[in-house]
């Protein structure tokens, strides 16, 4: 961490006017570590941030350390409500969480109940990664969110079991062609709903979001009050 510049509270610590500083801004959002910090360190980190904000640093603390902690709290505490989110719905956890419900969708030989098992289980978990993340600045009605969710798991599951049926019907596939067709049922279903949910999403915080402006759109669930600069 000896590279990084000066602390700038709230700010990235890399370069995000060039595309390596932006995917290495990315990469400390979804870095898995911060799953493991305990609440001492966290507390820690709290406690340094609150020393530099008023300017009563202890002796020897570095910019490295600053960064450090700001990284722990960007990734466990939510910036709007000041609460810790919960570790399966953190953008740290949406890799090693989302990784068994991707593989899920992805076997082979899927029985009708196994489809719909997967794709309700994947939609659960974005419907939680959002909700955890969400602008809480501007609360919104649970039947809200709830709305949003049932509608997700309806099109999801009728997308994944109509193309499979359509497949399985089809007579000029061989077999082999339709098995390899049938594993990748979920992408359309998955990607459909992504594409969708993408046109209302904002930027999570501004730890997240890149600044100045980019050409990367911010497509992760929002968590702050300030809309991404390049969202709109």
């Amino acid at each position: 961490m000896s590279e990084y510049v000066r602390f700038q509270h709230g700010k990235p610590p890399f370069d995000q006017n060039t595309f390596f500083g932006r995917l290495r801004h990315f990469l400390d959002v979804i870095d898995p570590s911060t799953l493991f910090v305990t609440e001492k360190r966290l507390q820690e980190s709290l406690e340094l941030l609150d020393c530099f904000k008023q300017g009563t640093l202890p002796p020897g603390a570095t910019d490295a350390q600053l960064w450090q902690a700001q990284k722990i709290k960007q990734a466990i505490i939510h910036p709007d409500t000041g609460e810790k989110i919960p570790m399966p719905f953190r953008m740290s956890g949406f890799i090693p969480f989302g990784t068994p419900v991707v593989v899920g969708l992805l076997l082979p030989h899927q029985t009708l109940a196994s489809t719909i098992f997967w794709q309700c289980l994947n939609q659960s978990h974005n419907a939680c990664v959002n909700y955890c993340n969400r602008n809480a600045s501007k609360p919104a009605p649970v039947s809200k969110f709830l709305e949003g969710y049932l509608g997700a798991v309806t099109s999801a599951v009728s997308i994944a079991v109509g193309l499979n049926v359509l497949v399985r019907r089809a007579r000029r596939l061989g077999p082999t062609t339709r098995l390899l067709v049938q594993r990748f049922i979920p992408f359309p279903a998955v990607g459909f709903l992504s594409c969708s949910e993408g046109r209302d999403s904002s930027c999570p915080s501004t730890a997240w979001c890149a600044s100045p402006p980019s050409p990367w759109p911010c497509r992760s669930p929002s968590a702050s009050s300030h809309r991404c600069p390049r969202s709109v």
